[in-house]
């Protein structure tokens, strides 16, 4: 059954006229991976390449294809759409099992394959799942790379996606709210109910659906992705008030603030512990070819606006958005390290203080979910970026491999992350498994280190106590007065500021919509 409707799907790619595979046939991906990538021009079509993997899981024994000096391990399976992993300061791994939400509205006769294609694509399959939306804890008791305990710390939440811990606190973004749970390490439960820190956008429009966290160095601040409610604006710019963005949340009072914008769809958050800067890997648009738009990793800076929906990468005008506007795409920002088109990147950590040899010291692991609108695939696959002096400084490198095999899909990878011994994790949706990635040699790091990797000579002040909210943090969710709060830019029009293409700031006024309104801070 499953072979027909891919069959099918082929055939009416095929008999529409809208294949793109000569154009496919020559075209160098390679020239796509680095700071200044290639960009063809736009191709676009009715209907898009369809090429759907079928999901055919992992047989036993089989594993993932990993390089000399590595070896592959599966660290947990039957799971439930592992999506993003998070190790805790005593090296408890929490693994959140997710799926999206249902219900979303069709806005048009492309949606219907759209959700039909991300069906087989994501290894829906037919009959009964296995209840997910959980977070599961995992815990190697003796650091020999395999788990001796699994607890389900929390269930039927609301399409869950980051995690950060700090302060006996387990903050936990679901698809439409932050939320804080008193946890202290070494529980094997969560009883108590938790508090709503800030709101996110949710439904009933809720296209991506996926919100990641990062806790800052210092402990104060918790960033969430926010992806976007279309591919290019189709459901109107009202709906992506505060979307396509990285939001900045207070820790201790739950204000809130866009903190850069223009980012289509941005998932994997992490801090460089270089040099504390904070970094994403962003889904760029479709439609415009098979080879149009690469996604990409960037860092990330306060106030910026990368381009969506105007323009890519930079300033190359996305013809098809309406009313144009010039100025933004003046505004736009080039990312740094394109990733090539379509790889659909969702994870993101980086390397330094693992265990792993020494090519892998220092730089970013990103897993690839993998493309479906291409003539031939592209991702699938867990890459290495090599950095220096806190910037990408070479090619990628292809780390852990093997999720696809001609037509057929084993596993997609999605979020990656370091173990508390030092090893690279990747959750595998379609194959329902985390692996392990570890050093060939055995070796370990000395002492777990924590996701969430915050300076220890940090010292918290709550705003509480002194009457304002971290640097550039603005009054939005907090009840306090705009002359507590200091914008991070000069005053922009409501307009710009809800629509997300300049940074929040002073107090939410009556334009904001319902999806995007802000409870009063519920914080401690």
């Amino acid at each position: 059954m499953m072979r027909s409707l891919i069959l099918g799907t082929s055939v009416m790619a095929l008999s529409l006229g809208l294949g793109a595979s000569a154009q496919e046939a020559r075209f160098d991906l390679s020239q796509q991976i680095g700071p200044n990538p290639f960009l063809p021009d736009p191709s676009p079509s009715l209907i898009p390449d369809v090429k759907v993997a079928e999901v055919v899981g992992w047989k036993d024994g089989e594993t993932p294809a990993v390089p000399n000096g590595l070896k592959v391990t599966a660290y947990a399976k039957d799971l439930a759409s592992p999506r993003t992993v998070h190790t805790l300061s005593n090296g408890d791994v929490l693994v959140v099992q997710s799926r999206g939400p249902v219900g979303e509205p069709i806005s048009r006769p492309k949606d219907f394959i759209r959700d039909w294609i991300m069906s087989i694509a994501h290894g829906g399959g037919g009959g009964e799942q296995k209840e997910s939306n959980i977070i599961t804890l995992l815990r190697d008791t003796n650091r020999d790379g395999m788990v001796d305990e699994r607890h389900d710390l929390l269930k039927k939440l609301d399409s869950p996606f980051g995690l950060a811990w700090i302060d006996n606190t387990l903050y936990v973004a679901t698809t439409s709210a932050i939320l804080a749970y008193p946890y202290e390490l070494g529980r094997n439960e969560i009883t108590a109910q938790p508090k709503t820190l800030t709101p996110l956008p949710g439904g009933p429009i809720n296209h991506h659906w996926t919100k990641d966290l990062a806790l800052s160095p210092d402990g104060r601040t918790l960033y969430v992705s926010v992806g976007s409610n279309s591919n290019i604006v189709e459901n109107g710019f009202e709906a992506e008030k505060g979307r396509a963005a990285i939001w900045q949340v207070d820790r201790q009072t739950g204000a809130a603030r866009v903190f850069a914008s223009g980012l289509r769809n941005p998932n994997g958050l992490a801090f460089n512990p270089e040099t504390g800067a904070l970094w994403t890997v962003v889904n760029e648009r479709d439609e415009l070819g098979p080879n149009l738009v690469p996604d990409y990793m960037t860092s990330v800076e306060d106030g910026a606006f990368y381009g969506w929906p105007w323009s890519y990468y930079g300033n190359h005008v996305d013809a098809r958005v309406h009313p144009p506007r010039p100025d933004m795409v003046e505004k736009a920002i080039q990312p740094d390290y394109a990733l090539s088109s379509h790889v659909a990147a969702l994870g993101l950590t980086f390397s330094m203080n693992s265990a792993l040899p020494a090519a892998y010291a220092n730089g970013a692991f990103i897993g690839e979910h993998g493309s479906w609108n291409r003539d031939s695939f592209n991702g699938y696959k867990v890459i290495f970026v090599p950095f220096q002096n806190g910037k990408p400084s070479g090619k990628a490198q292809d780390v852990v491999t093997g999720f696809i095999q001609g037509n057929q899909a084993k596993g997609r990878p999605v979020g990656v992350g370091i173990d508390g011994t030092g090893a690279l994790l990747v959750t595998d949706d379609a194959g329902n498994t985390v692996w392990r990635v570890a050093s060939s040699d055995g070796r370990v790091t000395p002492q777990p280190i924590g996701t969430d990797q915050v300076s220890s000579n940090q010292q918290l002040s709550s705003p509480a106590k002194t009457g304002r909210l971290p640097d550039g943090a603005s009054g939005i969710g907090a009840e306090i007065t705009a002359s507590t709060t200091t914008p991070a830019r000069p005053p922009t029009s409501a307009d710009e500021r809800l629509t997300g293409q300049e940074p929040l700031s002073g107090q939410p006024d009556k334009l904001v919509p319902a999806q995007m309104q802000i409870a009063p801070a519920t914080g401690p």
